[in-house]
């Protein structure tokens, strides 16, 4: 394999400015087809050619060095310089002046005068020449209208628009002369004349793909001014089969309102309509370059005339599929949008074959034998580029970079996905009518196997499988049709969503269990004496409890979900960093244009930042967290992202235990029932059996407390026995926190994985799985909050109806309520209003007469035991 020698291989690297095109011209400029072949000729021939940079590295870094030396040597002197240079300037100023003014006073006086007249014959002889310049322009305008006529007779129109082009050039010579606007006016009619004397030809060259005439017509219309009239022609001429196919398509969902129709799909014309719009491109890839000067330019500039041109407009026809489809439209819009992209990806590739023909030869050396002078040459210097962009050499990205640069520059992708903008704004609402009519289609099975009978709890479960396996699917909607622009929109969407989904299974809750269904009481077992439930009463303590148990098993999964979501947000977040760090090596879209779309938009706010900064962080430490907490309860899984679903499952759970309460203390409260309406309030008894002679009380504590509270204390007290049958079932221990009346100083007692955070605007909180509970603590809880529960209705319903107390009835009272509070105090309970009612029924007549005095009207039992005792 022939070398060229190193002293000429580094004699032309000084003919390069870039030193990658040096390289591929070196490596390729004395190499046959033959001895390409050799890739152990080609090694030795790149080892030579490092060879030969390293010596020229050498010498070039000799040659510095000397200079650098000089440089030194000199600078020392250059200020001594500078200033002698400055007084030998200011001696040669002051010369000059002397000899000038010397030598004006030496000119005789006629020699001045003869000067000063040839001064004035030259002025005179630059106006006379321009003079005739504009005589000779006059002349020729005035047979401009002749001349270009005969020539379109004679179809000469190549030099009739070089005439044109001509006379154009020199209207410059009449401006600001009344003569300026009729020209102007003759020379656009002969540019009329001459466009309409080739429109006829130009369509027919058009149509039959004539490259030359076309790119002669192109020169003609250049030259008179008419270059975007010739775009016009050759755009409409090569879209009219496109356009006549869209306007005449028969679509299914997508036709104009008020026209049925029957055919295709929109989604299914549009992946054929795009192909023929691909092959239609990829013939103008070979066209275009042939006729036009900037071809990427132009080919952007066609896409957008075709997209353009459309009847209806793509904004129309999405419009219409979207009405068509109505909740369900999301899914259609992402299948058309999903077309557009895979077309998109094909025009981009198409758009980087053209740019690529259209970068200008690499500089060569006019002295290299080697260099052809054929026109081919651009051809096959391009050829070389492309070799050495898929060897993967420097020049691959510097080129590749290049024209990634231009083809962006290009607006194409924005005409065509710019029709999408308003549903990708309006994406939540789009999302949420869809998982809407999701959760319908779901119920209505559900208002089916509920009117046969069918286990709730199953249901609910079931139902959840399904709801979380559609709200999952919305992650990759959003992805597909907004990128990651539209994660605020996809949480509020999927928080509205489960909040739904809950709440109508709450108010299904509230509405078939509102409490005791029957006052028919069975006979109640020997170790629940008190208790009587009917049988209604126990299936709904069992519904109630399977309720609870699929409320625990839905708010796992809904944890489960979350730590999905938040994977999804965090991709997204890192996609979004990756990006504004590194735009072209990461991008969000698969054009530019896309991603101009979006980030001009609404979409891309503060608050989608806010939530991605927030969410920004390694997806696989939430995963690894997620799995260490299945044995530590004390781990969390960051802060909850769905809030409005989680307070409604709290919520949904709290109704749960609000009906199993009531259900548990309906026989205590029905026993209560007709406690305020007994008599034994108003007997009344002689005053001397029950003081001494100094008019002294007797005590009333040895009186025994009425049956209905022996009843109802017995049934206090035989509740423990209750919760021993449901020991086993951790249904009770889901969102304790909820129960009604909870005891605050129990509930910290208890681990706090076991008490998932209510969601709150005033504080942050931590996503936590709930972790299985010592039943004892849990009974404790629940015995606690029966208790309260009960408590809390005798004193606010129960005993506020007693509307009359005499002191008999007062002692009675007062020994029913002593009674009491010792039992509750036997599960752990206590009540500041319950020993209020007690302190005050006990009082005499003078000292609660004096207590009214003395308290105000805000003490609302002192209020109800006034009333009572007639102490007002």
């Amino acid at each position: 394999m022939s070398f060229p020698a190193t002293t000429e291989a580094i004699d032309s690297l000084e003919e390069y400015e870039d030193i990658i095109a040096w390289i591929n011209d070196t490596l390729t400029a004395s190499s046959s087809e033959q001895d390409l072949e050799s890739l152990m000729n080609l090694d030795q021939q790149i080892t030579q050619l490092i060879a030969s940079l390293d010596i020229a590295c050498e010498d070039t870094s000799s040659q510095l060095e000397r200079t650098i030396d000089d440089v030194s040597r000199g600078i020392p002197r250059l200020t001594y310089d500078l200033h002698f240079i400055q007084d030998n300037a200011l001696s040669l100023q002051t010369s000059l002046a002397t000899v000038h003014s010397s030598s004006r006073a030496a000119i005789p006086d006629t020699t001045a005068s003869a000067l000063e007249q040839l001064k004035r014959l030259d002025t005179i002889k630059g106006h006379m020449e321009a003079a005739r310049e504009v005589l000779r322009e006059a002349e020729s305008w005035s047979t401009l209208e002749l001349e270009v006529t005969s020539m379109l007779t004679e179809h000469n129109y190549a030099k009739a628009a070089s005439r044109l082009s001509e006379a154009n050039k020199s209207m410059v010579v009449f401006q600001n002369t009344p003569d300026y606007d009729p020209r102007r006016m003759l020379l656009v009619n002969l540019q009329n004349q001459l466009e309409a004397s080739l429109s006829s030809a130009l369509v027919a060259a058009i149509n039959e793909q004539n490259l030359e005439t076309c790119r002669n017509y192109f020169n003609i219309f250049n030259n008179i001014q008419r270059e975007v009239e010739f775009r016009n022609y050759y755009y409409g001429s090569r879209r009219a089969p496109l356009a006549a196919t869209w306007h005449d398509a028969e679509l299914l969902d997508a036709a104009p309102q008020g026209k049925i129709v029957s055919g295709q799909t929109f989604s299914e014309f549009l992946s054929k309509f795009y192909a023929s719009m691909l092959a239609l491109l990829n013939q103008e890839c070979g066209s275009i370059p042939a006729i036009f000067p900037d071809p990427a330019h132009t080919l952007s500039a066609f896409i957008s005339s075709i997209l353009s041109s459309l009847q209806p407009t793509f904004s129309q026809r999405l419009s219409s599929l979207s009405s068509y489809y109505a909740d369900s439209a999301l899914k259609e819009l992402i299948t058309v949008y999903r077309v557009t992209e895979e077309f998109a990806v094909g025009v981009v590739k198409l758009m980087q074959k053209i740019q690529y023909s259209a970068v200008p030869p690499v500089k060569t050396s006019s002295s290299d034998p080697a260099t052809p002078t054929h026109p081919s040459h651009s051809r096959k210097r391009s050829m070389r580029m492309s070799i050495s962009f898929r060897s993967g050499t420097n020049m691959t990205n510097s080129g590749s970079q290049k024209i990634s640069s231009l083809v962006d520059g290009l607006d194409w992708d924005q005409e065509l996905f710019h029709p999408f903008l308003e549903f990708q704004v309006d994406y939540g609402s789009l999302e949420r009518r869809f998982l809407d009519h999701a959760l319908r289609d779901i119920l209505s099975n559900d208002t089916r196997q509920k009117a046969s009978g069918s286990d709730q709890a199953r249901i609910f479960r079931e139902r959840a499988v399904d709801i979380f396996s559609i709200a999952e699917e919305s992650l990759a909607r959003c992805s597909a049709f907004t990128h990651g622009y539209g994660s605020v929109s996809l949480l509020q969407a999927l928080d509205g969503f489960l909040k739904s989904f809950v709440d109508m299974w709450t108010a299904d809750v509230s509405f078939a269990f509102p409490g005791p269904h029957s006052t028919l009481q069975e006979a109640g077992s020997e170790d629940l004496s008190g208790l009587d439930y009917t049988s209604q009463d126990w299936q709904n303590i069992q519904t109630m409890l399977h309720l609870l148990g699929s409320a625990r098993s839905v708010y796992e999964r809904m944890n489960s979900f979350e730590v999905k979501l938040r994977a999804n947000l965090a991709n997204t977040a890192s996609k979004f960093r990756l990006h504004r760090g590194d735009p072209t090596s990461f991008p969000i879209a698969d054009t530019k244009g896309a991603e101009q779309i979006f980030e001009q938009s609404s979409l891309n706010s503060a608050d989608l930042h806010a939530l991605l900064d927030k969410i920004d962080v390694d997806p696989s430490h939430i995963r690894d967290n997620f799995s260490r907490q299945q044995g530590t309860a004390s781990s969390t899984l960051g802060e909850p992202l769905l809030t409005d679903a989680r307070s409604a499952m709290f919520e949904f759970a709290k109704t749960c235990q609000i009906s199993l309460q009531d259900t548990i203390l309906s026989p205590l409260r029905q026993q209560l029932a007709s406690y305020a309406l007994s008599s034994i309030w108003v007997i009344t008894t002689e005053e001397s059996r029950n003081t001494t002679f100094n008019d002294l009380q007797v005590p009333t504590f040895s009186l025994s407390p009425s049956e209905i509270f022996q009843r109802v204390t017995e049934g206090l007290l035989n509740l423990p026995r209750l919760f021993e049958v449901y020991a086993d079932d951790d249904a009770l221990s889901f969102s304790l926190q909820t129960l009604p009346y909870a005891d605050p100083e129990l509930l910290k007692n208890l681990p706090a994985a076991s008490l998932p955070d209510i969601p709150s605007h005033s504080r942050r909180h931590s996503v936590t799985k709930p972790v299985t509970l010592d039943p004892e603590m849990v009974s404790t809880a629940w015995l606690s909050s029966l208790g309260q529960s009960l408590l809390a209705h005798l004193t606010t319903e129960v005993l506020p109806r007693i509307n009359k107390l005499t002191s008999a009835g007062a002692a009675q009272l007062a020994s029913d309520l002593g009674y009491l509070s010792n039992v509750i105090r036997v599960i752990n309970v206590e009540s500041e209003e319950l020993e209020q009612w007690k302190e005050y029924v006990e009082l005499n007549d003078d000292a609660g007469k004096a207590k009214v005095d003395t308290k105000n009207d805000e003490d609302r039992v002192l209020n109800h035991v006034a009333r009572m005792r007639g102490w007002r």
